[in-house]
């Protein structure tokens, strides 16, 4: 397996909770599952969180079928303190589930439209009259994405600890013409996820932080889990180190390193970098989110159960799900905020 240029926190997995969507109830067996082998599991963790260079892992697998945890590693890279179940990570593009479920309930309560253009709440938008709230929800919008720039990417090589604002993402994205016309194909784009965010905190006067906090977090329980403020690059305590080989501009078309330089991480030659405090107000609401292990569970638990939407909104999320390559039968799914991968 090839190195990435990320080592995310030392994660190698999810760290929430695998569940099979219309399996069954969480406390009867489902024939159609194959039974939990712990020992096989724990040694596929260990196994490629060791092909990866990653210096630790945390992984929660959760089925009708039964449960499997386990850790693996340490915290920092030679370090010593082994990685835990409550230790804060940033959790990446998770993050998108939390705003997504924001403007599905945005949506149920008859503030927004699904079908409203773009440009009733952001008319500065390319195209943005013909692009509607769904088709940011399922990445097939054709805005670019301002996180595939030279721009962007050059900025954090050079200035790790720059706080960006959400505008200024924005105006990265837009000096590029749409990709492709509203709904035709699926383009995964981090300002997808940036417009929503933006016109969640119109709608409700308030910062996404506070919207996801009281609508999110504090129903569900997840004490341990925040959108931190886009200025800031802390994370609570216990937190565990992100590392990175290379640069993001010599990864922007490739995310594997060159050969070359995964031998000289094999061998010890290439030592990675700590990024645990570069500011990450570059994803804001497409993935700056902090969380644990433990809390994500709970975040998996409320998101698939439906607990933080009516039924027939429920419904039709799970429903949203479609190919990302139509042609392609492996094709992975992606749908409102959510994706799906294999059967």
């Amino acid at each position: 397996m090839p190195i990435s240029k990320v080592r995310s926190h030392a994660l190698l997995a999810l760290l929430g909770a695998c569940f099979c969507l219309g399996c069954g109830a969480a406390d009867s067996r489902n024939p159609a599952l194959s039974p939990i082998d712990p020992v096989a599991l724990r040694d596929s963790v260990h196994r490629l969180a060791k092909e990866m260079l990653v210096p630790g892992a945390v992984v929660i697998l959760r089925t009708p079928n039964g449960e499997f945890k386990t850790t693996y590693g340490v915290t920092t890279y030679h370090g010593k303190t082994p990685t835990s179940f409550d230790q804060h990570v940033r959790v990446g593009s998770n993050t998108k589930t939390w705003t997504t479920t924001v403007i599905l309930q945005l949506v149920q309560e008859g503030r927004l439209r699904l079908g409203d253009p773009v440009a009733k709440y952001r008319p500065d938008v390319p195209n943005g009259k013909n692009i509607t709230i769904e088709q940011l929800l399922t990445m097939r919008s054709g805005l670019y994405n301002y996180s595939e720039s030279l721009e962007l990417n050059k900025t954090l090589d050079e200035h790790p600890g720059k706080a960006f604002t959400a505008e200024q993402l924005l105006a990265v994205s837009f000096k590029h013409p749409p990709v492709f016309a509203p709904g035709t194909k699926f383009g995964y784009s981090n300002t997808n996820t940036i417009l929503l965010g933006l016109i969640a905190e119109k709608v409700e006067g308030q910062p996404l932080a506070d919207i996801m906090r009281d609508r999110l977090f504090v129903p569900t329980g997840l004490k341990h889990t925040l959108l931190p403020a886009m200025n800031s690059n802390v994370i609570p305590e216990p937190y565990t180190h992100g590392y990175m080989y290379g640069t993001n501009v010599m990864t922007m078309d490739k995310p594997a390193l060159p050969d070359s330089m995964q031998a000289a991480a094999r061998a010890g030659r290439l030592v990675p970098v700590d990024r645990t405090t570069a500011n990450p107000s570059w994803t804001w609401a497409a993935g700056e989110g902090i969380s644990t292990a433990n809390d994500l569970v709970g975040w998996v638990q409320a998101l698939v159960s439906g607990s933080l939407l009516k039924p027939e909104m429920q419904r039709r999320r799970l429903a949203s799900v479609r190919p990302v390559d139509p042609t392609d039968p492996q094709s992975a799914s992606y749908g409102w905020g959510i994706a799906k991968f294999g059967d």
